[in-house]
C-alpha cells in the first residue's frame, strides 16, 4: 500500500519531461541514412522533391497494379520501400503504410534529409463534425496534439498549425475541383480504439472536422525544421458505427484522392 500510494502523489507526466525542443538531437536522420547507405551499398541519390506519404497503402496499391509505380531502389530506409510515379508532370515519390504519428515523423526525418522538397500525406479519417455524407476530404489547417511525437519538436501547445500559405494555396487550386472539399482542423490520436464518446464530443466542441494519427506530429515537425508539409484527410467512416462504413469511393477512394494530390502538386510544386 505504501508504494501504490507513492506513485499515486507523482504529478508528472513523464512525456512531458526532459524535452528540449531547441537543442540539436545526438541521433540524426543523416547519420542513419549513412549507415544504412554502407550496409546496402547504395550511393547517395536524392529522392523526388515531391512526396506523398499514403497511410491507407490504398494509392500506392491501385499505382503498382496499373504498372504505373516503380521501386526507386537507392531509398535507404530500414522500414519502407520508397515508390515514384508520374502526377502534375513531375516524378513524385509515395510510401505506403506510414501509419500513426511517430512512424509518419521519422520516415518525414528521412525524406527530407534525402532531397524532399515538399510533402503531402493524404489519410483516411474519421468523421468528427459532419459535413454531410462520406466520403469528401479536409485540407487540414490545424491538428490537435493528442499524440506524443509533437511535444519531442515543440513545447506543448493544444494544436499544431499548418502553414497558412500551404493551406491557401491548395484550397483556392481545389476551389474548382467537383469533388467536395473542405479546409478544416482535424485531431491527432495515437489511439484509434480509445474514441470514447467523451473524447469525440470534446473534439466536436473545438469544431474538429475529422479524426486521423499523423497531422500534428507532421506539422510541428515541419514548423521546428521549417520544412513545407501539408496534411489531408479523406473523410471515408463514422468509426465504424454504422453498417458499410469506411467505404472510400470508386477504387478505394484513389480516383479521387490522386484528382485532389495532381491539383495540388500543379498548384504548389
Amino acid at each position: 500500500m505504501h508504494r501504490i500510494k507513492n506513485e499515486r502523489k507523482s504529478e508528472t507526466v513523464p512525456i512531458l519531461e526532459n524535452k528540449f525542443p531547441n537543442v540539436s538531437s545526438v541521433f540524426s536522420p543523416d547519420a542513419l541514412l549513412r549507415e544504412a547507405r554502407r550496409q546496402k551499398g547504395f550511393v547517395p541519390l536524392d529522392v523526388p522533391s515531391v512526396c506523398i506519404l499514403d497511410p491507407d497503402g490504398d494509392i500506392l496499391r491501385h499505382l503498382r497494379k496499373s504498372g504505373q509505380a516503380a521501386r526507386f531502389d537507392a531509398w535507404p530506409c530500414y522500414h519502407t520501400d520508397l515508390y515514384v510515379f508520374h502526377l502534375g508532370g513531375q516524378t513524385v515519390g509515395i510510401l505506403g503504410c506510414v501509419v500513426g504519428a511517430s512512424f509518419a515523423v521519422l520516415i518525414a526525418e528521412e525524406l527530407f534529409a534525402c532531397g524532399c522538397r515538399f510533402l503531402l500525406s493524404l489519410t483516411s479519417a474519421g468523421q468528427i463534425n459532419a459535413a454531410g455524407p462520406t466520403p469528401y476530404f479536409v485540407v487540414i489547417d490545424r491538428a490537435l496534439r493528442d499524440e506524443g511525437t509533437s511535444y519531442h519538436y515543440a513545447v506543448p501547445a493544444e494544436f499544431a498549425e499548418a502553414d497558412i500559405q500551404l493551406v491557401a494555396t491548395a484550397a483556392k487550386a481545389l476551389e474548382q475541383s467537383a469533388l467536395r472539399v473542405l479546409v478544416g482542423s482535424s485531431w491527432t490520436t495515437d489511439a484509434p480504439f480509445r474514441e470514447t464518446t467523451e473524447a469525440i464530443e470534446a473534439a466536436r466542441a473545438r469544431g474538429i472536422l475529422a479524426v486521423e494519427m499523423e497531422a500534428a506530429a507532421l506539422y510541428t515537425f515541419a514548423r521546428a525544421r521549417s520544412k513545407s508539409v501539408l496534411c489531408l484527410a479523406h473523410v471515408t467512416n463514422t468509426m465504424g458505427q454504422t453498417e458499410r462504413d469506411f467505404e472510400k469511393g470508386e477504387s478505394d477512394g484513389t480516383i479521387d484522392a490522386l484528382n485532389v494530390l495532381e491539383t495540388i502538386v500543379k498548384a504548389i510544386a
